[in-house]
């Protein structure tokens, strides 16, 4: 199986045809990942249901992918209404085939300047989000007797990273979530994928910090690359990690060495995070200290 899932010169099927006619619905589909996903499914033949919280950053999704999808505004933190998406999919398809929960939100910075609120946030949108979808659409796949769940993780769900710990304590249990899901499921029927990623190019490297010094340098800094990965790659690879059942998916390639070294050398891994954790301390109190000195003049 390709890992990119990239077509042949030839223009065959990366997909065997996996995707062709399949219903889907995407979460978060207003940009990022989520958006590329949608782009990938039409592309590969399905049809796609993008939600997101922003029904506008929707519309323009499904608008730029023609008559195979629409859009609807969704909150995947409100179990109703991803219970009345899916079911809606259903109505119009007579089933679901695949589930990408996708939606997610970070807070970066340090984890005693984190509210209760936005612990409660982050943990609503990243995991009970991901729950909510896995409830809504799961017990239908089991019924039609297939399916697939696709649920979007973080490479910071397979390793630990100062600074988003809020984050990383989400992805680390939508890993454990699909991992165990995926031993249920199996003789069912149903396919359960979760994908870790490194540093994509998304609008969630720029949003979220809570000190000032968390961004998208931060994320590249730490995963020791100059640029963040593609969207749209990624989304290549996770239909074909679909096509081949696989459990995990971790991308690009310097996030799979990444996640082979912390498993070689967990405690070296976790010195080389503390480093980097006061490192960036010592930025942050670097640029503050220079803000200051230009404000005082």
């Amino acid at each position: 199986m390709s890992r990119t899932g990239s077509a042949g010169a030839d223009g065959a099927d990366p997909y065997r045809g996996r995707f062709v006619g399949r219903a889907a619905l995407v979460t978060g589909a207003g940009s990022g990942i989520g958006a590329a996903l949608a782009a990938a499914l039409v592309k590969a033949g399905a049809y796609v249901v993008c939600t997101d919280l922003d029904q506008v950053a929707a519309r323009r999704t499904a608008a730029a992918l023609g008559p195979r999808a629409r859009a609807e505004a969704l909150d995947v933190t409100d179990p109703e209404q991803v219970l009345a998406a899916v079911d809606r999919v259903v109505a119009e398809h007579g089933r679901i085939d695949l589930i990408f929960n996708n939606a997610g939100i970070n807070f970066g910075g340090e984890a005693e300047h984190l509210t209760l609120a936005q612990w409660n946030q982050i943990i609503d949108v990243n995991l009970r989000g991901v729950v909510h979808g896995i409830h809504a659409a799961y017990p239908k796949m089991i019924a039609q007797g297939h399916g697939h769940i696709v649920n979007t993780a973080s490479a910071g769900g397979l390793m630990a990273a100062g600074l988003i710990t809020s984050y990383v304590a989400t992805k680390h249990a939508v890993v454990g979530l699909s991992l165990a899901l995926r031993t249920e499921a199996a003789a069912k029927g149903v396919g359960v994928t979760v994908i870790c990623p490194g540093a994509v190019d998304t609008p969630i490297l720029d949003k979220g910090s809570i000190d000032d010094f968390v961004g998208r340098d931060y994320y590249l800094k730490g995963q020791r690359i100059k640029t963040p990965y593609s969207p749209a790659k990624l989304a290549d690879e996770v239909l074909a990690a679909v096509t081949g059942n696989m459990a995990i998916l971790v991308a690009p390639r310097s996030a799979r060495l990444a996640w082979r070294f912390n498993r070689l050398a967990p405690g070296l891994m976790q010195r080389s995070s503390i480093l980097f954790v006061a490192r960036q301390r010592k930025w942050q109190a670097q640029r503050a200290h220079k803000a200051e000195k230009t404000a005082a003049r």
